[in-house]
């Protein structure tokens, strides 16, 4: 039996995680969400993640120090990069920093819906279609 997709989703702001979060359970992906970027890290250290989106601007832990630690101790977690906050400078230092994708906010969920269903079946070795459900909603910060 094929293990389940995980994805952790990381935003202080709750809406992000309260919005993307049943989109993603509707595909069949398992999701956790966090609004606190040390719970965050902790729970990377517990468990295997495929997929972890997390925001780049954050109290306490920032985005960037928590793509630094997926990278050192959770090799095959696929990063994404949200932001309110995006620069070229950040775009840059973030996907040299090994995401694999950089999307500033507001962005369209079907954006980053698609993205991660592209990266679950590159996962599974095959391609598929996705849904136009909520291509017109996007998230803010």
């Amino acid at each position: 039996m094929e293990s389940p997709f995980r994805i952790l989703i990381l935003d202080d702001e709750r809406i992000v995680c309260d919005r993307l979060r049943p989109l993603l359970e509707k595909l069949g992906f398992e999701v956790e969400t966090f609004t606190d970027s040390g719970k965050a890290v902790a729970r990377l250290t517990e468990r295997r993640f495929d997929v972890l989106v997390t925001d780049l601007k954050m109290p306490g832990i920032g985005g960037l120090d928590v793509l630094t630690f997926a990278r050192e101790h959770c090799g095959s977690t696929k990063v994404i990069v949200i932001t309110g906050f995006a620069t070229t400078d950040t775009a840059r230092e973030a996907l040299d920093g090994g995401a694999v994708e950089f999307i500033p906010k507001p962005f369209k969920m079907s954006k980053l819906r698609d993205l991660i269903v592209r990266l679950a079946e590159e996962k599974r070795g095959h391609a598929g279609t996705t849904s136009d459900d909520d291509s017109g909603t996007a998230v803010h910060d």
